[in-house]
């Protein structure tokens, strides 16, 4: 077996009877879980909103600000890290795929948010104020309803949680992103998943176009509408994402990093993740490995 990030999941963290959700105030969630290994991956979605609290967050070697009202979004599969100051709350929410897609049934239902599909870096945002009031009325609704010792509605859970992650995505003051076209986004969707599937063994675009049944421009064309980028670019990205993921973990050598990603040799995975990165692998581990 590979060693891995460790991997959070709700047996770790809850002792609820529904294990598909967890509502919690900031400040008892952290004090409850001091001793959480860092960096680690979830299995779970999870949404972070810091009402008081200082210092940074890091989600996929992104590292931004935690501030009063800011948010963070974290889909399954990603590496984060935090390092808080002073007295942070607010609220975390944690919940399974399984949570609404048993309740709409639709399985890729939470993806349909832009804060969990990838199409943007859209993983940590402010609060806008016009909402804060709102938002926080929410929170306490579901943190109540999660925390009741009896006559627990999950399905009032499943509808607060979808009305506070609606809220969070709604355009503010008039603001209208473009539209989303539904047959190129859901070819889009499945080439990510392609990707998640296949990216340390098919490397070229060409390979998931023709899974897609596309032409390689189309495909392009598509990336470029949604990311701004080419598909190649996309595919590196995603395989310099898990060599980044890798090195902080301190159970793999160079060499089965290289070999797990299916480089011929240290050499070749070296000269890759330098002219994607900036840096040698030696160099970011060093930067991002807590000793």
């Amino acid at each position: 077996m590979k060693p891995q990030i460790p991997i959070l999941d709700f047996c770790t963290l809850t002792l609820s009877k529904n294990d598909d959700v967890l509502v919690d105030q900031l400040a008892d969630y952290l004090h409850k879980h001091q001793n959480l290994v860092f960096p680690h991956r979830h299995n779970f979605y999870q949404l972070v909103i810091f009402t008081k609290g200082a210092g940074s967050h890091s989600i996929d070697f992104n590292t931004f600000q935690v501030t009063p009202w800011h948010l963070y979004f974290m889909s399954p599969g990603q590496v984060h890290t935090w390092e808080l100051e002073g007295e942070p709350d607010g609220y975390i929410v944690n919940f399974n795929r399984e949570f609404l897609q048993s309740f709409l049934l639709k399985s890729d239902y939470a993806e349909t948010f832009s804060f969990f599909n990838g199409v943007a870096n859209k993983e940590a945002k402010e609060v806008p104020p016009v909402i804060r009031e709102e938002v926080t009325y929410l929170c306490k609704k579901l943190y109540k309803q999660f925390n009741l010792q009896s006559n627990i509605n999950v399905d009032h859970q499943r509808v607060l949680l979808l009305s506070l992650l609606m809220l969070l995505e709604e355009p503010i003051d008039g603001a209208q992103e473009q539209p989303i076209q539904s047959h190129n986004f859901s070819l889009f969707r499945n080439f990510q998943k392609l990707i998640e599937a296949h990216y340390a063994d098919m490397r070229l675009p060409k390979a998931y176009a023709d899974l897609l049944f596309i032409t390689p421009n189309h495909l392009n064309a598509i990336c470029k509408e949604f990311t701004g980028i080419p598909a190649g670019k996309i595919i590196r990205e995603r395989v310099l994402l898990e060599a980044k993921r890798l090195l902080v973990s301190q159970d793999l050598s160079m060499s089965e990093i290289a070999n797990q990603l299916n480089f011929n040799d240290n050499s070749y995975f070296t000269k890759f993740f330098k002219k994607q990165s900036g840096l040698t692998p030696e160099e970011f581990k060093k930067q991002n490995i807590r000793h």
